[in-house]
């Protein structure tokens, strides 16, 4: 089974030069909780809604006058549509990783798709599932 076997299709980047109050109503509309920060064709970042809350509003900032680019941090982790799911997994549960995005090689690195969680657990067996979890899990 590859990547793009289980991925959800039709994933959109936001523009690193928009607002967090759009890429809160892509979220919703798209019934979401990440994004893809996209600068052009390049994946600069992952944008989550606890990052809009954490990162903006709770710190006092305006979500209208905050940009995505402006939260784009690290290094950014994505997958082939031809990686196999082991490797997935593995590339997920290494770097705790909940949501990735999947890139089209062939296609210049366009934006292919995500897996998340729901994803993994439609397709994987409960021992891989249960690993996954226990390995991306934030510790309290």
């Amino acid at each position: 089974m590859k990547a793009r076997d289980i991925m959800h299709r039709n994933a959109e980047c936001i523009p690193a030069d928009e607002t967090l109050d759009r890429a809160a109503q892509m979220m919703r509309n798209m019934d979401v909780g990440a994004l893809p920060i996209c600068n052009g064709d390049q994946m600069i970042g992952m944008l989550t809604d606890r990052d809009i809350v954490v990162s903006c509003i709770a710190m006092g900032h305006d979500p209208g006058k905050v940009r995505a680019g402006d939260l784009a941090q690290g290094r950014v982790w994505s997958v082939d549509v031809d990686t196999d799911l082991g490797t997935v997994l593995d590339v997920m549960e290494q770097n705790q990783i909940k949501r990735m995005p999947v890139l089209d090689m062939r296609k210049g690195n366009k934006l292919a798709g995500m897996i998340c969680e729901s994803d993994l657990a439609k397709n994987v067996s409960d021992k891989q599932l249960a690993g996954f979890i226990s390995a991306v899990a934030v510790p309290h």
